[in-house]
């Protein structure tokens, strides 16, 4: 870690941002923390985004890229509890839990499976379709001021089975889903074969979710948004935030990793799983995990693909990148501080080469994210109630990237006084 800054981004345009006297501070720069920038931004605020990561390297950036607007079904699903001594013996399956972690994350497991009751999990869902309901119609003004604009894709994503028996296991789902409001439709060998020539004869049953979309570029995704963000007169420290600076129930600003203090009318802690750090100055206790996801990128595969695509009974996910295809998306719960595992990535690359052995290895690169975890699969979207003045944006799971800009919206109405359009109720960091 640095001790000093290591770059400080801004312009000087004359914005209504740069001309405010209502100051912020967005302690996180991944897709959540820049999106509550943003609509901060527009709301009139002089932002100033923090984080040690250049734009663009964060856990999103090893996502599979989807926008997946009905994935509102928590992880914990009813028959999981059997399903735990697997994850602890069999390390190569899509789901996996390193023996040496699980006694320190017992506590969390607890509380996960107390999610897994068929009520409970209806109604996870249908507080998270809240949210993921208005994903591209908040991501669309975002978006607009971003020179490219091709950097939302519009093709559907697909999900393969290798048998009726996979497909009939997520009929529940799929119901639930469809209850919502959400869109799927069943493909057969034909259809499989004619939306992506490279699967041609190797599955007969599949998914297609028409109201899904792919980022080709995740890096670049946010990266843009970022410079778009410097480009209105926001500011980006690129330096790691300490510390809340304390004064009358509120927080004057945040001090950086060389002593120096940002202050701030407002603050944003939206840092993922390096929120943790600022918990006990939020008030708040709550049980946030970094589940690592894997992934393995072919920069140069020699297989086409025209759609993201999840193979589900493998247990990962094919989504052509800028960067090459990227193949992933099996979760290790692995502790807090662990290194690595990259022999899962490795697993994944192995299973993807057994269904297509002319995919092209040579010069590939492994990458891993730590998602930001609850238990019941939900994000914190919230106010401190110890400080009054600092909002909590944090533990969206797979869904980061989904989720960026809806909750910078519902961010930007708390910093602002406004009532939020959406019950925040099921987000509360109180709920723990």
């Amino acid at each position: 870690m640095s001790s000093q800054p290591q770059s400080v981004t801004h312009n000087d345009s004359h914005s209504s941002a740069s001309r405010s006297s209502n100051t912020a501070v967005v302690i996180g720069g991944g897709i959540v923390g820049v999106c509550c920038a943003l609509y901060l931004q527009r709301d009139g605020y002089q932002v100033t985004l923090i984080d040690p990561a250049r734009p663009g390297d964060s856990t999103a950036k090893w996502s599979c890229g989807q926008m997946a607007v009905s994935e509102v079904i928590p992880l914990s699903k009813p028959g999981i509890l059997k399903k735990i001594p697997g994850w602890l013996l069999d390390q190569q399956g899509p789901l996996a839990l390193r023996p040496s972690a699980f006694p320190g994350i017992l506590p969390w497991f607890l509380r996960f499976l107390a999610c897994a009751r068929h009520s409970r999990i209806v109604e996870i869902a249908a507080q998270m379709a809240t949210l993921t309901e208005h994903v591209y119609d908040d991501y669309q003004p975002l978006l607009a001021s971003c020179p490219d604009k091709q950097l939302l894709g519009q093709r559907p994503i697909i999900e393969v089975f290798d048998s009726v028996a996979g497909l009939e296991h997520e009929r529940p789902h799929l119901d639930l889903r469809r209850d919502l409001g959400f869109k799927s439709e069943e493909l057969d060998a034909d259809a499989i074969a004619d939306l992506e020539p490279a699967l041609a004869g190797k599955f007969r049953h599949g998914l297609l979710f028409p109201d899904w979309r792919a980022v080709s570029d995740t890096e670049g995704f946010i990266a843009a948004l970022t410079g778009s963000f410097i480009a209105q007169g926001g500011q980006r420290i690129q330096t790691q935030a300490t510390r809340l600076v304390e004064q009358q129930g509120q927080a004057s600003g945040v001090v950086l990793d060389n002593g120096q203090l940002c202050r701030a009318d407002k603050i944003v802690v939206a840092a993922g799983t390096g929120s943790r750090p600022f918990f006990s100055q939020l008030g708040v206790s709550i049980p946030l995990a970094g589940i690592a996801g894997y992934q393995a990128v072919l920069p140069t595969p020699d297989v086409e693909f025209r759609h993201s695509v999840i193979y589900a009974d493998g247990g990962f996910c094919f989504s052509p990148m800028v960067r090459g295809l990227q193949i992933g998306g099996t979760i290790e719960f692995a502790g807090e501080g662990a290194e690595p595992n990259f022999k899962r990535a490795e697993i994944i690359l192995q299973k993807a080469k057994r269904l297509l052995p002319q995919l092209n290895t040579s010069q590939l690169e492994f990458g891993v994210g730590y998602r930001p975890f609850l238990p019941d699969t939900k994000p914190v979207i919230d106010q401190s109630r110890r400080l009054s003045n600092v909002f909590m944006a944090f533990g969206h799971g797979q869904l980061g990237l989904t989720l960026g800009a809806t909750t910078g919206r519902l961010i930007s109405d708390l910093v602002t006084g406004r009532r939020p359009a959406q019950d925040l109720t099921p987000f509360s960091a109180s709920r723990f």
